[in-house]
């Protein structure tokens, strides 16, 4: 059995896909928050934001960490065919859960089935993650602690999508997407405390058939980490909803009607 290391870089992996999860659950919060008092494509287009930054944070949380991921007397790379499909089943099943409970007119219905739908998905994503690992061995799974990792995903998505529908305000924002993120995190550690590796010396080399993370997964991460925090920045100084809320009075006749607005407003 190969011994396993969860951090070979110390505390810098662990705290990097923390800062990403936080910071595409900011993001995802604050989209949906603007969906939700739009129409029409607006709404649409604001919940797509959403979905592609929580799904991509989670993913690249999940990624950020495996960097850290190390088996002694082993060499790990990864399928790029299955590492991309993780990816792409992060952001729908993250994007099914959002447009159902941004759409949805039965509220909690559509929050417990969207977050047990989003929350497999998530759990999904973790563990097609893993299957695209290649090293000269096998991974094997403890069952309990799969089952342990998988309601966190659940618990983590619901109260996730929770959020996204009751948590207004940059303010309170702010607060929650750190507690987002510890879920976040709390699931892909848990999932990790299940994997065992057993190495075997007559099974290929480690590389074949697979990509090593830094020259795969670290470019696709840089670049999703960049998408998600500049979306964070787009939001820290965007308008207040009460001021994105007042319409722009332009032209001769734009005195008038402030004053108008003003008199019927008191």
């Amino acid at each position: 059995m190969g011994e396993i290391h969860h951090a070979v870089y110390g505390w810098v992996t662990p705290a990097v896909s923390y800062f990403i999860a936080c910071l595409g659950a900011f993001v995802a919060l604050r989209s949906t928050r603007w969906a939700l008092v739009s129409r029409g494509r607006t709404r649409a287009g604001w919940l797509f934001f959403a979905s592609t930054s929580l799904g991509a944070g989670i993913w690249s949380m999940h990624f950020i960490a495996m960097l850290g991921f190390a088996v002694t007397g082993a060499e790990i790379s990864y399928r790029p065919g299955l590492t991309t499909l993780s990816l792409i089943v992060a952001v729908a099943v993250v994007g099914l859960g959002i447009f159902t409970v941004g759409y949805s007119r039965h509220r909690v219905p559509a929050l417990l089935l969207s977050g047990l739908t989003t929350g497999l998905g998530v759990a999904t994503m973790h563990y097609l993650g893993m299957a695209a690992m290649v090293l000269p061995g096998h991974i094997a799974y403890d069952h309990t602690t799969v089952a342990l990792s998988v309601g966190i995903a659940v618990f983590a998505a619901t109260a996730a999508l929770w959020a996204a529908l009751n948590i207004k305000g940059t303010v309170a924002v702010l607060a929650a997407a750190p507690v987002m993120g510890v879920a976040v995190c709390a699931m892909h550690y848990t999932g990790m405390a299940a994997v065992s590796v057993h190495l075997d010396s007559d099974s290929p080399h480690g590389t074949q058939g697979g990509v090593m993370a830094l020259q795969f997964i670290f470019p696709l991460v840089v670049g999703l980490g960049c998408y998600i925090f500049f979306g964070s920045l787009a939001f820290a100084v965007s308008p207040s909803r009460s001021s994105a809320a007042q319409p722009v009075l332009v032209g001769p006749a734009a005195p008038l009607a402030r004053r108008r607005a003003a008199a019927g407003g008191r």
